[in-house]
C-alpha cells in the first residue's frame, strides 16, 4: 500500500495520515482542534504538535470552543507554564481569541463548518499532485480565506496555516495520486 512519503516518519505519522490528513471534516469541534494545532504549529515541524496533540486536548479542555473563549489571563499563565504545549504567548493568546471569534463566525454561518466549506462550493478541491514538491505552501485559496479571517478578527492563521487546515479538514485533497487514501477520499464525493 502506497503512501504520502511525508508520513512514513513512524506510526504516529503513519495513523494520522490514514486516518485522518485529508478526511473531509464537518465538525466545528474538530475545526476549532485543528486550527488550535496549526496556529500553535507556525514555525515548528507539525511532528513536534502531532506529539502534544494529547496534552494540547487537556489543556485545552478537549477542543472545546466554548470553554477556551472563557479562559482568562490567569489561564494563560497556567498554559505558559505546561510543558506538555508550545509555550508561546502569542499563540496561546491568539488561540483564546480565536475561540471567541469561531462563535461569531458560527452565529453568522450557523457553523465554522459550513464558513469554511462555502468557499469550495462545498466539493473537495483536488490537487492531483505526483510528487512532493508539486504541493503548495499556500494558494489563492488561503490567501482569501486567510484574509477573510483576519477581518472577522482571527490572530495568527495566514495562508499558510490556513492551508494546512484546509488540507487536514479535507476542503483539499492533497494526497500525491499515488497514495492510496487519494483515491479513497475521491470516492467520498
Amino acid at each position: 500500500m502506497e503512501r504520502c512519503s511525508w508520513c512514513l516518519k513512524d506510526d504516529l505519522y503513519i495513523n494520522y495520515h490514514d486516518k485522518e490528513w485529508g478526511t473531509p471534516v464537518h465538525d466545528d469541534r474538530k475545526h476549532f482542534e485543528f486550527l488550535v494545532l496549526e496556529s500553535a504549529q507556525a514555525g515548528l515541524s507539525w511532528y513536534t504538535v502531532l506529539k502534544k496533540r494529547e496534552n494540547y486536548r487537556k489543556a485545552y479542555k478537549d477542543f472545546d470552543p466554548a470553554s477556551v473563549a472563557k479562559f482568562t489571563e490567569k489561564d494563560v499563565e497556567i498554559l505558559m507554564n505546561n510543558p506538555g504545549i508550545i509555550r508561546n504567548r502569542m499563540k496561546i493568546e491568539a488561540s483564546i481569541n480565536n475561540a471567541k471569534r469561531f462563535f461569531e463566525v458560527q452565529k453568522e454561518f450557523g457553523s465554522i463548518d459550513k464558513y469554511l466549506w462555502s468557499f469550495v462550493d462545498f466539493k473537495p478541491v483536488v490537487g492531483g499532485w505526483k510528487s512532493l514538491s508539486e504541493i503548495p505552501a499556500k494558494t489563492s485559496l488561503s490567501d482569501t480565506i486567510s484574509k477573510d479571517m483576519k477581518k472577522r478578527g482571527f490572530r495568527f492563521l495566514g495562508s499558510t496555516i490556513v492551508y494546512s487546515h484546509l488540507q487536514v479538514v479535507g476542503i483539499v485533497n492533497d494526497h500525491l495520486v499515488t497514495c492510496f487514501r487519494y483515491k479513497q477520499l475521491l470516492k467520498k464525493f
